[in-house]
């Protein structure tokens, strides 16, 4: 086997493998300056941010290629130019549908995951109305996009039961039968949570809500590409997915809503998508969208066997920081989501300084970065005010290498441990004139 003259590793991710050593060497004897600096980071980045959004595929790339210069006419027009384009849209409808074990006429192409929460709430909150029904069942972990419709929904006179979330992440199927009354329009329930990560039991919540004659929407937007789907087999009437989150291009999405429930617009206009959704259809990111859910699915279980590997890897060796603990449950959780919290620790500091290393990753959902306030998941997991303010979300896939993981988790000990020492907080917790959250 070859060896890399620089770092002695084996050829085979050599440039990754070298960077690593590289970067590390020039931290520790303190030889980046600014220009080093940036010049070390453009050579190296450890993407470890899946969550928020992935690198789109060239499978995805190649495919929208074409109808962004030959095929760019307007699907709803009548000549030869808008058929070609018409007829591409008609395919990717097919292609989606069949990744998803639906028909075609069952899906409507959105701007992304939180237009399609919205209008699949929005519809099963008007049907409900029509019959009396204003009670929906969700959880307190939700997707913002799903929580603040809700809350709009509240100013009409719906009522809504947010589901205590268990310290796991994980909530039961005897929770959800608990909740529903006959006054109960509509369930949804994300499939896996976008912060911690951890996998609901979407199957046994659709066969309850079938059985009960209510309506069952799921967010699958962080699930979709990890997690096998079939909304025909789980018992799922309504499903939102967002391109952006295995590897297709941003501003594409797609809502699945069973045939006979009838969707409510959320955005008026033409009569593009059987007159549900308004707009000029995004062709290239739609057939850029089509092949990513295809890729994702044919991959889906030789990509899971790897990124659990690199996941557990991961978690060993951040449990091993003193004061650590981790969110959500070990084995319930997406393939490629690590998410911790740290005692003693500022999360925009932590990735600041992680940012410096060539590490990307997040506190939590890019949709909140803006707030300084802690993760709303991390508090309905019954996490304390102040050591959620310490958390750290790492989602990694399986174009990561063991060699990243274990700079990731060295270098996480290296910034906590900076951190620690800098926060008189912490010194009143090592000191004992304060009581430590977690334990050793």
């Amino acid at each position: 086997m070859r060896l890399c003259c620089f770092c002695r590793l084996p050829d085979l991710d050599r440039n990754k493998k070298c960077n690593i050593v590289l970067f590390s060497l020039l931290l520790s004897q303190q030889r980046i300056y600014n220009t080093d600096f940036e010049q070390v980071l453009s050579m190296m980045l450890i993407y470890a941010d899946n969550a928020a959004t992935t690198k789109m595929s060239r499978t995805a790339i190649n495919a929208m290629l074409p109808y962004l210069d030959e095929i760019y006419g307007n699907p709803s027009s009548l000549h030869s130019a808008g058929q070609r384009a018409k007829d591409a849209l008609t395919d990717a409808r097919q292609r989606a549908a069949s990744v998803l074990g639906c028909l075609p006429r069952e899906i409507t192409f959105t701007s992304g995951g939180s237009e399609a929460d919205n209008q699949a709430i929005f519809s099963a909150a008007a049907i409900g109305k029509k019959s009396g029904k204003k009670h929906i069942v969700s959880t307190a972990f939700e997707h913002h996009a799903v929580l603040h419709t809700l809350e709009a929904l509240k100013k009409d006179g719906f009522e809504v039961t947010l589901l205590d979330v268990h310290e796991n992440g994980v909530i039961t199927p005897e929770q959800v039968m608990a909740a529903i009354r006959p006054e109960t329009c509509l369930v949804t329930v994300m499939y896996a949570n976008n912060e911690i990560g951890t996998v609901q039991p979407v199957p046994e919540i659709g066969k309850i809500c079938r059985e009960k004659g209510v309506l069952f929407h799921t967010d699958a937007v962080q699930a979709f590409g990890h997690l096998p789907v079939n909304v025909t087999e789980q018992c799922i009437d309504m499903l939102s997915l967002s391109a952006h989150k295995f590897y297709g291009p941003k501003g594409a999405g797609l809502l699945y809503c069973r045939k006979g429930i009838p969707l409510t617009n959320v955005i008026y206009g033409g009569v593009q998508e059987n007159g549900k959704r308004a707009g000029t259809e995004n062709l290239p990111g739609i057939m850029g969208m089509a092949a990513a859910m295809e890729e994702a699915a044919a991959n889906i279980e030789s990509n899971a066997r790897k990124v659990m590997a690199l996941r557990d890897r991961l978690i060993s060796k951040l449990s091993e920081i003193p004061h650590s603990v981790l969110n959500g449950d070990p084995l319930k959780r997406l393939p490629g989501n690590v998410n911790f919290c740290f005692e003693g620790v500022d999360a925009e500091s932590l990735l600041l300084m992680l940012d410096q290393k060539g590490i990307a990753a997040s506190s939590g959902s890019a949709c909140t970065s803006g707030s300084l306030d802690p993760s709303h998941v991390l508090l309905a997991i019954g996490r304390l005010y102040e050591l959620a303010l310490g958390s750290l979300r790492l989602t990694i896939n399986e174009q990561n290498t063991a060699e990243e993981v274990d700079y990731i988790a060295s270098s996480v000990r290296e910034v906590v441990e900076k951190l620690r020492k800098l926060n008189p907080v912490w010194q009143d917790l090592i000191s004992g004139r304060r009581e430590f959250i977690t334990k050793e």
